[in-house]
């Protein structure tokens, strides 16, 4: 096999503040960090991020980093055993995970460089386009807002929005009701509690959001309680999807998802399972019958669910797409509410504008 040894390992932290306070159901938050890396081989730089923890960033810098150093770059699943292999005693979840997918995606982006090509040229191209659905719609949005944010999204020919729920049952209803009315009778409604319902009211909701025709209604109860999901699958409204797996970090969390029959759509996030824990995933879902979503990140997923089978469609998060956006060249702007991949950049066409992101730096 040809060798194009890592020569060397970057890793640096950003806290980019939002527009303003946001929460969903069950967390508030008023900044997002990037923990973005760059590994050297043979002349070529690949580029991979997390949305994660600073502790992350700490992690590669005294121990991921130096055991790739001196690795082959176009061999990743040696180099994914050995990074995911020294999280035994860490942990094989949470921030050591997001370390490792930071470091995994800018080796896949480094091999697909390296051989000249784009990432999902190396990968196998399965569709040319993935179709997208805008994602935000914060509990923390004034309705007016929240309305605005949403046909906003529509009027660029997105087809399908997302909104949070779970902060309030008692204004829930109200809330979805005036989403519908902003985006018209033929757009998809989609709603997410991330976990903040118990089983029971999270079925009697599903009644009422059934009645504004929500087609997806994620984490309706905590994605650990895995009886409830399955029982809100079960009994939910002829039509309403259940989707779960964005807290997923490895394999065997969705091998119980899909062997508990929790969701109706499996979702997986590439900045806490790594590309090749995303990929597995998708191999999984293909496995069960069950289409597969991609979760936030909305830049680093394009190659992947161009290339994995199983995928519905991709998360176009509100946070994301603004940091991706005002950080990164090479980012990919919706059309006709699909995102299709940029061929004549090789890798995954990203590259970081340090100059501009450095006043940010942590």
């Amino acid at each position: 096999m040809k060798k194009a040894i890592v020569e060397r390992v970057e890793v640096n932290c950003y806290r980019i503040p939002t527009e303003e306070r946001e929460s969903d159901g069950t967390y508030r938050w008023e900044d997002t960090v990037l923990v973005a890396t760059h590994l050297y081989a043979a002349g070529e730089k690949g580029f991979g991020y997390s949305y994660a923890s600073p502790a992350a960033a700490t992690l590669i810098k005294d121990k991921l980093g130096d055991l790739l150093r001196g690795r082959n770059a176009l061999d990743i699943a040696g180099c994914w055993v050995v990074l995911t292999g020294a999280l035994r005693n860490l942990g094989d979840a949470g921030i050591g995970m997001m370390a490792v997918s930071a470091l995994d995606a800018a080796l896949w982006d480094l091999k697909a460089r390296l051989l000249g090509v784009p990432l999902v040229s190396l990968l196998g191209e399965a569709r040319e386009r993935v179709p997208v659905y805008g994602s935000g719609g914060f509990s923390s949005y004034t309705v007016d807002k929240l309305q605005r944010q949403l046909s906003g999204w529509v009027g660029q020919g997105i087809g399908r929005v997302k909104m949070k729920v779970g902060r309030d049952a008692k204004t829930d209803p109200e809330r979805v009701r005036a989403a519908r009315q902003a985006i018209g009778a033929e757009t998809e409604l989609m709603v997410d509690a991330n976990g903040g319902y118990a089983r029971k009211q999270a079925l009697a909701l599903a009644t009422e959001f059934a009645a504004q025709r929500v087609t997806w209604f994620e984490e309706p109860v905590p994605h650990q309680d895995r009886e409830g999901l399955r029982l809100v699958r079960d009994l939910a409204p002829k039509g309403m999807e259940i989707s779960s797996g964005e807290y997923g970090f490895n394999l065997g969390y969705f091998l119980d998802l899909l062997r508990g029959g929790c969701v109706d759509v499996l979702q997986a996030d590439a900045t806490r399972c790594g590309v090749t824990g995303f990929l597995e995933a998708a191999s999984l879902c293909g496995a069960w019958g069950i289409p597969m979503s991609s979760h936030c990140a909305p830049a680093l997923h394009l190659h992947l669910c161009c290339a994995a089978t199983p995928i519905r469609h991709l998360e176009y998060f509100h946070d994301h797409v603004r940091i991706e956006r005002m950080l990164f060249d090479g980012v990919i702007e919706p059309w006709h509410g699909t995102l299709a991949p940029d061929l004549e950049r090789t890798g995954h066409g990203l590259a970081l504008r340090v100059t501009e992101a450095e006043r940010f730096q942590i």
